[in-house]
């Protein structure tokens, strides 16, 4: 029997089944106004169309979870509009459309071991870790006595992808990225 979830038991990454399809929950916000009922705002990702839902629920809701398999994969190379990933233990190759990728796919660097959902047998998205440590390909120089705090600027990172950086970080430097928000993190290592 699957399990049950109910609208308290609502978490930010937390995968249920609604309308037919898998979906994870981005965040929520439980209200509990002075008049009425408790319940919850919730922004939701379709696993399978990708898009966002925004909805509400009343306190006491319950749903299924998502009945998804999670395989080890590492990613191996992009062709066109499809990424390569070969499976850890068998050494089979998959190939994954660029609309099943979602934002992940802008911090995504060859070799790297991500989880691959499935849904009914057909993978649907694809998990990166938690931070993933990439090398500033291109940003503004830092200036000596530039340290205004709480101040960013745009850096290119080695996988294409834009994010705001703290004015000390060089073209060179290796930075650690949060994949979920898409933010900076910390300095891994001054460049040459």
């Amino acid at each position: 029997m699957a399990h049950v979830y109910e609208v308290s038991d609502f978490r930010n990454g937390l995968k249920i089944e609604m309308d037919g399809y898998p979906f994870s929950i981005v965040s929520f916000q439980h209200v509990k106004p002075g008049k009425g009922n408790a319940f919850t705002r919730t922004k939701m990702r379709n696993l399978v169309l990708g898009t966002l839902l925004e909805r509400t629920f009343k306190s006491g809701e319950k749903f299924q979870a998502a009945d998804l398999q999670s395989k080890e994969m590492q990613f191996l190379y992009k062709e066109g509009e499809s990424f390569n990933f070969m499976d850890t233990t068998t050494y089979e190759q998959l190939h994954i459309d660029n609309s099943h990728m979602g934002d992940e796919k802008q911090f995504l660097k060859e070799n790297t071991v991500v989880n691959i959902l499935w849904y009914k047998g057909k993978a649907i998205s694809v998990e990166l870790p938690v931070f993933m440590q990439l090398q500033v390909k291109r940003t503004e120089p830092g200036f000596k006595g530039d340290t205004a705090t709480g101040t960013y600027k745009d850096a290119e990172l080695e996988t294409g992808a834009h994010v705001q950086v703290p004015l000390f970080i060089n073209e060179g430097d290796v930075i650690k990225i949060d994949t979920r928000s898409g933010e900076y993190s910390e300095r891994v290592s001054v460049g040459k």
